[in-house]
């Protein structure tokens, strides 16, 4: 049970417990195995999943650092505000260089997070209350500390331990320059030089985001064979999928050739380099991996999930990994980027729509994850170029919440799939400020930028009281928050925005509400509206009309009457700026204003 806390942050005894429960919460989806094999195989196609940044969500112990029993005693909190699975992050033992996508052992639980029957009475506590589990995998590399990189560094060039790596000798006289001149993601060289056993400088191995997390070599057979048996292994303790890091990545260049642009992945997180990331290789693994949940899915009719994380191009390159035979799902990162502007939200929708939803698969619509500026932030600071030069929101006023509210209703209306990134339900603003001796990202200690840096989505989430640690952690010797939570997070805790009707809780909590119990939104179809310049409107199914107006002053509405849901205040017929709205009206009946 949470504990709220004082003003001093300390815990009340007197205080009340944040309510979790409630009997008038909207239905969510049955418990795991209680629903019919056709309902129970199309679960995914128009899921909305929370995602659980298990560090910062809440913690048990009072280390600082959030844990699954912490994620445990929140499940009743997801439970009331309606999503139907979560997403956990990476909790496998690691020596967190990058929080655990570094991964030490892929069958276990790192300490600091609990344990495996602490995760199994998780899994059973879900299912319980109709909510997936879904975990994050991380294929594409692990940790310098897992036993198959330690063991390359001892058996020396030429061994098996090694093939199970990218090493290769240097170039140079000495061999004292990398192999080639690929560059890593979070900053620097993609390549990092070996001292021997005999104490001489050795090879080079390739790693495409920090030293601390080689790149697996898939073409050697060991690799796709170890990840079978650990997707086995966690599939038999109950889990409903995976989330998967870096799923367009896996497989290099065989020849490992210099890359045409070397300082291409220096402006970027996108994967960017073509020898290094999309290689035609990497779609027999996603068959091979559909193949193993079809598998469990033949026992009990239930789907196992697989979305990528795929970071190309284009919608239509996208679209290749969700083949009927490949991933289930691959986030849409393109509404993500996208900014705040009519035109740009309608292409990308549009290009979705087509290429992935055209494959057979449904789009999953993303705003934000644990990579990005929180939306909130992001759209305060367009067109201006990051949360750098914007000033602090503490108080979550302006057009940065208006459209965070907005975007969310938009895309709890799309056809498809859709992501919720913890907090972004609370309207929490991006933490800015963080003090450099604070930041934990491998980004700012890699290239001594704060540009980039993720530290401050990452904070952990306010939940009661006045003052940090806001119910996240408790004890009277409670260790202080990973992360420091700055005061203004008070306006945004959870107890005060289940008490606020007009909270970004509330928002989510109607929308999703209303997304179940309306057929027309969730899978579907979607037409495009006649609208003013600045508003995107477009009907689902047979009456259900979604609007958004992008700019700063009121239009008429695009639907009679008084919506059902809307982002802010929507008289009837006017829809301000900033704002998003839903109507339900006779099909065919829909007064729409005409372009102007």
């Amino acid at each position: 049970m949470l504990i709220a806390t004082a003003d001093n942050g300390s815990p009340a005894e007197d205080a009340p417990s944040l309510p979790l429960t409630d009997p008038a919460a909207p239905a969510v989806r049955p418990a795991t195995g209680t629903s019919s094999p056709d309902t129970a195989q199309r679960w995914w196609r128009d899921a909305v999943i929370y995602q659980v940044y298990v560090r910062s969500f809440l913690d048990s112990t009072g280390d600082g650092i959030g844990d699954l029993a912490g994620v445990r005693t929140g499940l009743p909190y997801l439970k009331k505000l309606g999503v139907d699975g979560i997403w956990l992050s990476p909790f496998y033992p690691s020596p967190q260089h990058d929080h655990g996508y570094d991964v030490a052992d892929y069958r276990d639980v790192d300490p600091v997070y609990g344990d495996l029957a602490e995760f199994d009475l998780l899994v059973a506590d879900a299912h319980r209350l109709g909510l997936k589990v879904l975990l994050d995998i991380v294929p594409n590399h692990c940790s310098s500390e897992h036993p198959w990189f330690r063991a390359a560094l001892e058996d020396g060039p030429g061994s098996a331990a090694r093939a199970l790596f990218h090493f290769a000798d240097g170039r140079g006289a000495n061999g004292e320059l990398p192999p080639n001149n690929w560059r890593a993601m979070f900053g620097g060289p993609a390549w990092s030089r070996v001292t021997e056993a005999d104490g001489t400088a050795g090879q080079w191995y390739l790693h495409m985001f920090t030293p601390e997390q080689p790149d697996l070599n898939w073409r050697n057979p060991a690799v796709p064979a170890d990840f079978d048996k650990v997707l086995r292994f966690w599939l038999d303790r109950g889990v409903d999928g995976f989330r998967i890091d870096v799923a367009a990545g896996l497989f290099k260049h065989p020849e490992l050739p210099d890359s045409p642009d070397p300082s291409a992945d220096e402006r970027t997180r996108d994967s960017v380099n073509p020898l290094a990331w999309n290689q035609p290789e990497v779609h027999q693994v996603w068959r091979d991996w559909r193949a193993l949940c079809e598998e469990y899915t033949a026992r009990d009719g239930r789907d196992r999930l697989l979305v990528g994380e795929v970071s190309v191009r284009t919608p239509s390159e996208q679209a290749a990994y969700v083949r009927p035979d490949e991933l289930h799902q691959a986030f849409f990162f393109h509404l993500l980027t996208a900014r705040w502007d009519v035109d740009t939200f309608r292409t990308v929708i549009s290009e979705a729509l087509t290429d992935i939803a055209g494959t057979g698969s449904t789009v999953t619509w993303v705003l934000n994850n644990h990579d990005q500026v929180r939306t909130v932030t992001r759209y305060a600071t367009e067109p201006s170029s990051g949360p750098e030069g914007t000033s602090r929101t503490e108080s979550g006023r302006g057009l940065g919440p208006a459209r965070a509210r907005a975007a969310a209703l938009l895309m709890l209306a799309l056809p498809g799939a859709a992501y919720v990134y913890q907090g972004e339900e609370l309207g929490l603003p991006e933490v800015v400020d963080l003090p450099d001796e604070v930041l934990t990202d491998p980004i700012f200690h890699r290239t001594g930028s704060r540009q980039h840096i993720r530290d401050g989505c990452r904070v952990p989430l306010p939940w009661s009281g006045h003052a940090s640690p806001f119910g996240f952690t408790s004890g009277t010797d409670a260790a202080r928050p990973w992360l420091p939570q700055p005061e203004w997070f008070a306006a945004h805790a959870t107890d005060r925005a289940l008490a606020d009707t007009r909270s970004f809780w509330h928002l989510y909590r109607e929308g999703l509400q209303l997304r179940r119990s309306l057929p027309q939104l969730g899978e579907g179809t979607l037409r495009w509206l006649p609208s003013p310049p600045q508003v995107l409107a477009f009907e689902r199914g047979d009456g259900l009309v979604c609007a958004v107006n992008f700019g700063t002053e009121p239009v008429p509405a695009p639907a009679p009457g008084v919506p059902l849901l809307a982002s802010g205040d929507c008289p009837a017929g006017t829809l301000p700026g900033s704002t998003a709205a839903w109507w339900m009206h006779a099909p065919g009946s829909a007064s729409v204003p005409a372009p102007r």
